[in-house]
């Protein structure tokens, strides 16, 4: 049997900030491989990008396959930690670091509910587990790939739990059942550069900009669906960079942010901001131009056998009948959603990403009662 509670201290007393492995996968390995599972490290790396470090780890050789995944990467420290920031100290019952809550403890439960699962006997199925080093980075060589690395050789994972801090108040009191798209749009609005005397000779951008700002901020997208907030948008900064008082600028940029529900798509967004970018293009004389990126698309797991199976165990084993949820930011679910249907089921998040992050022992070891009875119920009764 394995104590998670170690297993996640000797995961955080790794430095593996993005893109850094720092010994990570390692610890989890030398975890893994005398239970039985047989480990590939996977190394994936794109021009101008660090290589990354990967796990998979397999216990079992037959249908169905049931995965866990996550990642060891974190963000960095920052400042003002009262202990060591990767020496994962216990106080008064809570344990503190960098990984704490998201997410060395989810992976630590991994482990330990698969001792408890297979010590009950024979394994009727198989156990995965899918661990990025890049998932707080590009996202580019981690789950994706392993994912794609997977299907070449013939492994279908059929259900997935990701271990994100998706609880709120306690755990186990929020299952996240899809997530919102993301889109970041930059805007280039480009007019003729002159003298502020002669305003007449010149056409200033910054006008353009400020009327396509008002016009994007203030228009609603939607009021929302039965699974899902309404969608987003937020400016995050408007730029001209002209140190001169005395110069209308050629050129002013802004970006924004859209979080998309599962009534648009990236195709449908861009089509609706070109349109609003030519009446503001018309109207000034400008020329504007967007670009966008992608982080992910709206999707959604549907609810049915497997997520009621996953709302069931959570109930029986904390006394709460979770929520469904779709809030939040993006993760690596948008990637295995491709590849089968996926809930993303954690440990509160409210110190992720700060200083002191921490999370109570006693929460690490009620997920670890989680994950142990959700692998009992599932290979009971696989759902279809």
């Amino acid at each position: 049997m394995l104590d998670p509670v170690p297993l996640a201290q000797a995961l955080m007393r790794c430095p593996s900030v993005t893109p850094a492995d720092a010994g990570a996968l390692g610890v989890l390995e030398d975890a893994l491989k005398p239970l039985g599972f047989a480990c590939h490290r996977l190394t994936f790396r794109e021009p101008d990008n660090a290589p990354i470090e990967n796990l998979y780890a397999r216990i079992g050789t037959h249908a169905p396959l049931f995965c866990f995944a996550g990642h060891t990467d974190v963000v960095p420290s920052g400042e003002g930690w009262r202990s060591d920031p990767f020496a994962a100290e216990i106080r008064d019952g809570v344990l503190y670091g960098r990984g704490a809550a998201d997410m060395k403890t989810a992976i630590a439960a991994f482990a330990a509910a698969v001792t408890r699962h297979i010590a009950k006997g024979e394994l009727k199925g198989s156990i995965g587990l899918i661990i990025t080093g890049d998932e707080e980075g590009d996202a580019i060589n981690g789950t994706r790939k392993i994912l794609d690395w997977m299907k070449d050789k013939g492994e279908h994972a059929d259900h997935c739990i990701v271990g994100e801090p998706t609880s709120a108040a306690a755990t186990g009191d929020t299952l996240k059942i899809g997530r919102r798209g993301s889109m970041t749009v930059r805007v280039t609005v480009k007019g003729v550069q002159g003298h502020v005397a002669y305003p007449q000779r010149a056409n200033n951008p910054i006008p353009a900009l400020a009327a396509l700002v008002a016009r994007l901020a203030n228009h609603p997208l939607d009021e929302g669906t039965g699974h899902f907030d309404p969608s987003t948008l937020a400016f995050t900064t408007v730029d001209v960079g002209n140190p001169a008082s005395n110069v209308i600028p050629a050129e002013a940029r802004a970006t924004f942010n859209i979080r998309f529900n599962d009534l648009h798509t990236p195709e449908t967004l861009m089509a609706f901001l070109n349109g609003e970018a030519a009446a503001v293009a018309k109207q000034s004389g400008c020329e504007i131009a967007l670009k966008s990126g992608i982080s992910g698309v709206a999707f959604l797991t549907t609810p049915g056998a497997f997520t009621d199976l996953v709302a069931k165990t959570v109930e029986n084993v904390t006394g709460r009948r979770p929520e469904f949820s779709t809030s939040g930011g993006t993760s690596d679910a948008r990637f295995i959603k491709d590849h089968c249907p996926v809930v993303e089921l954690g440990l509160p998040g409210a110190t992720m990403h700060k200083t002191d992050e921490c999370v109570p022992v006693a929460d690490i070891e009620k997920l670890t009662d989680i994950y142990a009875a959700l692998l009992d119920a599932y290979f009971a009764n696989p759902p279809a």
